[in-house]
């Protein structure tokens, strides 16, 4: 055998369709297109979404709900998870975030009072609920906020 003699395998090489090559080919006249319509026509890319000129699906069905665009979106403490942190310890946003318990610094931080505490803490937070500020002054602590 030389490299001469060297062949693809019989079906591994497939002659191209010539459309719009006269009808003798068998894909003259339409071009394989069907008749007419977009469809037939060069450049047509209808989007997913298209339903063939019907009224889509997201202007049909009914728009329900309110967004707030000044709504602000606190990062939630609970009081149960400051066992973490000494007696008479100051519990900042700084703290917090040391702690794992708050992911940034760039969203608000609110106390509330799922949980116990059992230690006195010097805690500064943006917001605070009002059970959660008795329970930290009968634990012998104090809540201030951040202006």
């Amino acid at each position: 055998m030389r490299l001469g003699d060297l062949k693809p395998a019989s079906g591994a090489r497939k002659k191209r369709k010539r459309v719009g090559c006269g009808p003798g080919s068998g894909h003259g006249m339409t071009s394989c297109r069907g008749s007419k319509g977009s469809q037939s026509r060069t450049g047509n890319t209808s989007h997913p979404w298209y339903e063939g000129g019907q009224m889509p699906l997201q202007r049909r069905l009914p728009k329900r709900g309110f967004n707030n665009l000044f709504r602000k979106e606190f990062q939630p403490v609970n009081l149960g998870d400051l066992d973490r942190f000494d007696a008479n310890a100051a519990v900042d946003i700084e703290a917090l975030l040391d702690k794992g318990l708050i992911k940034n610094l760039n969203n608000p931080v609110k106390l509330l009072a799922d949980g116990e505490i059992k230690k006195p803490l010097k805690i500064t937070v943006h917001a605070c609920s009002q059970k959660a500020r008795e329970a930290v002054e009968k634990a012998g602590g104090q809540v201030s906020l951040v202006g």
